[in-house]
């Protein structure tokens, strides 16, 4: 009867993950590929369009608003139409913007097709959070979102080394046009091979839905993560998908195949962080340590490594990178934390409510380290001044210090 049993859960376990993690996987492959490939085609961009460090940041982040902009009302489809249906039909918009991106002629052609690829992939991580949350059991979440990230973490490193390689063989403009067939084909598999659990027609109308999201950002819980969580993974987004490929350039004085093989080192990080932090945290709720103190502890060693950059250590950037990458992925904790808070109905929009935080946050800081780093004079060489990155990267990690303090002891504060 125990090996029967134990033969079910088996099969229950490869069915979910055939059926519901791994196509959720491809959508949030793709999400961070597009999200990080601008760090290797950059100076593509700059050298073609004559595009300065505030545009690009500009152009860049330009995913990270149009992203942040959808996370509210997808936290409604997502609790209301479900995963499935929501991420599938968004990443039709991904596809679009991808198209158009491939044919930018300026600036602002490619601002418009980068913020359509934001918006389509918008709810590929929440949608699979929320997938997770509904189909696997509760205990196995950390582990499963962990590697829902690692997939991501597997989309960076496609867009490090394979990606140059690629836009030297057939040029960046092509590569778009072969990533919209890809999202395109997601889409269909999403669609037709994913599961549904039954839900009633939302009957809830603006006033029930702000009543909710009243009750998700009235929990102390929420407001004590939300500060660390925003800013850290808002400065590691905004590092890794675009000011890693330059500050490589610049401060380390690499080749452009040596910033993509430190950008390599940096996505296994993030995939190796990714996968052990979620097995970690797993074993140590075991012995009663609880998440919310694996993700403070994991952000004070974060911003130990965001010193070591600003500091400008450049003797191993190979390991420097992996470290920054590994470390950069803790902030998935924060997701498993809230998933623990709110019942089922409430997960998707608290998900989302702190995804939309921690875009703003990538969307403000890419760009603004931008125009810090212009306030400096362009080398001859196209090289940006050393100060410009020290002091962006400063300011941003200050402001994290102060939000980890803040997590640190607001949990004396009575509940809102």
């Amino acid at each position: 009867m125990d090996m029967n049993i134990k033969k079910k859960r088996e099969q229950r376990l490869y069915w979910l993950i055939a059926r519901v993690f791994l196509p959720f996987a491809l959508g949030y492959f793709l999400s961070y590929l597009y999200r990080t490939v601008n760090a290797v085609i950059g100076p593509n961009l700059v050298d073609e369009l004559s595009i300065g460090a505030g545009g690009l940041g500009l152009l860049t982040s330009a995913y990270f608003i149009a992203f942040a902009a959808a996370q509210l009302p997808l936290g409604f489809f997502l609790d209301s139409r479900g995963p499935r249906r929501t991420v599938a039909i968004l990443l039709l918009v991904a596809a679009a913007g991808s198209v158009v991106f491939s044919l930018g002629q300026g600036l602002w052609g490619l601002v418009m097709g980068r913020a359509l690829i934001g918006l389509g992939v918008a709810a590929c991580l929440m949608a699979a959070f929320k997938a997770m949350g509904e189909w696997f059991p509760l205990e196995k979440l950390p582990m499963a979102n962990g590697f829902i990230m690692a997939s991501g973490g597997l989309g960076a490193i496609t867009a490090t080394a394979p990606t140059q390689y690629l836009v030297v063989e057939i040029g960046w403009r092509n590569g778009f046009l072969i990533l919209a067939l890809a999202t395109l084909f997601v889409s269909m598999t999403i669609w037709l091979f994913v599961p549904e659990k039954s839900r009633d027609k939302p009957t809830e109308n603006i006033t029930g839905q702000i009543r909710d999201l009243r009750k998700i950002y009235g929990k102390l819980v929420f407001w004590r993560l939300a500060p660390i969580t925003a800013l850290s993974q808002g400065t590691f987004l905004a590092i890794q998908t675009l000011w890693a490929g330059p500050w490589l350039r610049d401060i380390a004085k690499l080749t452009p195949d040596g910033v993509s093989i430190t950008l390599l080192f940096g996505a296994i990080g993030f995939v190796f962080g990714n996968v052990f932090i979620g097995v970690t945290t797993v074993w140590l709720a075991k012995k009663n340590i609880e998440p919310i103190t694996v993700v403070g502890t994991g952000m004070m060693f974060f911003i130990i490594a965001q010193f070591v950059v600003i500091i400008e250590w450049t003797s191993a950037p190979n390991i420097l990178w992996f470290i920054f990458g590994m470390l950069g992925s803790i902030g998935v904790l924060s997701f498993s934390v809230l998933s623990k808070e709110f019942d089922g109905q409430l997960i998707g929009r608290a998900t989302t409510g702190m995804n939309l935080l921690i875009f703003v946050a990538a969307f403000s800081i890419q760009w603004a380290i931008g125009e810090v780093i212009n306030l400096w004079p362009t080398a001859e060489n196209g090289g940006y001044d050393a100060a410009g990155y020290r002091y962006a990267f400063a300011v941003a990690l200050v402001l994290q210090f102060l939000a980890l303090f803040w997590m640190a002891f607001a949990k004396r504060i009575k509940r809102f």
